[in-house]
């Protein structure tokens, strides 16, 4: 079967299910969750970083709430954006959990996968520097830690010294690697003098007298943040299975909004931070300020990073609405599982 003949069996699948669950009714509000003896589908979930961006998998994980859905998930930590998207284009692991950015570009130069879903949207990075920088022009002769070049961190730097007229002649991006927590700890070590960092570790640094020199949100680029890629092999044969995955993603993001414990301690462990009011910092990012409840992938964001691509000279071989699809969140709503996990109406978003 052609990719357009599986792409109408799928949409024509959809609309028959979202017509029986609105025969059906409330009784079919979840029709997600595991069936007595139906056999447990084993998965690997990768993760692109460790970061209090993550809250929603993790407190999925931590919660069980993949186990509700007859899934077995299997958390894995790759390290990088750029190794990440390799092992799921390589189907080593089933889905990514990652900032969309840099692999929705991947995907339209032709990397296999698909966007389905996305939890958080918005830039949640700051500039964060030892105490006697209080200005991206006090960076001259200094050095940033960022990332890999490829991976989201690194370009984000580069677009962050355009911004400010710096050069990497006036100063030196150190590509360290590691997770945000070694980014930083590299930081007090005054391995190199500022770093980009998201919460909660902003928090962390200012108690640790660190300055947050810039907000990298005030470049103004469309960015899509915390999101669920899967792969082709997955998205065509197994769509139930994709589903799934998807409902537990969207309970977990009312989980944590409903119980800011949960998620706080989801972070915190993984994390291995303990102090409440950094852990506080983070649930404010990316259980409040950040929020996409619908877990809608925005189409215009999607199209505008795209193009930004193109115009920086990346041969781009896809159409935007090749790089993601809404089928699987779109279904959440038809088929009534949003409106009875909310108890009614989905709180609205902060307008994009």
């Amino acid at each position: 079967m052609t990719a357009i003949g599986v792409d109408l069996v799928k949409i024509l699948i959809a609309v028959v299910f979202t017509i029986l669950c609105q025969l059906v009714g409330v009784a079919m509000a979840n029709p997600y969750l595991a069936k007595p003896g139906q056999p447990v589908v084993k998965v690997r979930i990768g993760t692109c970083a460790v970061t209090g961006g993550f809250i929603h998998l993790y407190a999925a994980l931590d919660n069980k709430l993949f186990d509700k859905y007859g899934v077995n998930a299997e958390h894995i930590v790759v390290r990088g954006g750029s190794v990440a998207a390799a092992a799921l284009a390589a189907d080593e692991i089933n889905f990514l959990y990652c900032n969309a950015d840099a692999n929705i570009v991947r995907i339209a130069t032709g990397m296999d996968g698909k966007l389905i879903a996305s939890p958080l949207v918005g830039l949640p990075y700051v500039v964060l520097a030892r105490k006697d920088i209080k200005r991206p022009a006090d960076l001259k002769g200094k050095s940033i830690g960022v990332t890999r070049p490829g991976d989201f961190p690194y370009k984000l730097a580069k677009e962050f010294l355009q911004k400010h007229n710096l050069s990497e002649k006036e100063m030196t991006l150190a590509t360290v690697g590691g997770t945000p927590t070694e980014r930083y700890t590299a930081l007090v070590q005054d391995v190199f003098q500022a770093t980009l960092i998201q919460p909660p570790l902003d928090a962390r640094g200012k108690k640790d007298g660190f300055n947050v020199i810039y907000s990298l949100n005030d470049l103004g680029l469309p960015f899509i943040y915390s999101s669920l890629f899967t792969n082709a092999k997955t998205f065509k044969e197994k769509p139930a299975l994709v589903q799934k995955v998807v409902a537990a993603l969207a309970e977990s993001v009312y989980l944590v909004e409903k119980n800011p414990e949960l998620g706080m301690a989801s972070v915190g462990k993984t994390l291995r931070i303990k102090e409440a009011d950094t852990l506080q910092s983070a649930y404010d990012a990316y259980a409040k300020r950040l929020i996409n409840r619908r877990m809608i992938v925005p189409a215009k964001m999607v199209a505008e990073t795209i193009e930004i691509a193109r115009e920086e000279g990346t041969a781009i071989r896809r159409k935007p609405g090749e790089v993601f699809d809404n089928v699987f969140v779109e279904n959440l709503e038809k088929s009534g599982f949003m409106k009875e996990l909310w108890g009614g109406v989905v709180p609205d978003d902060k307008k994009r």
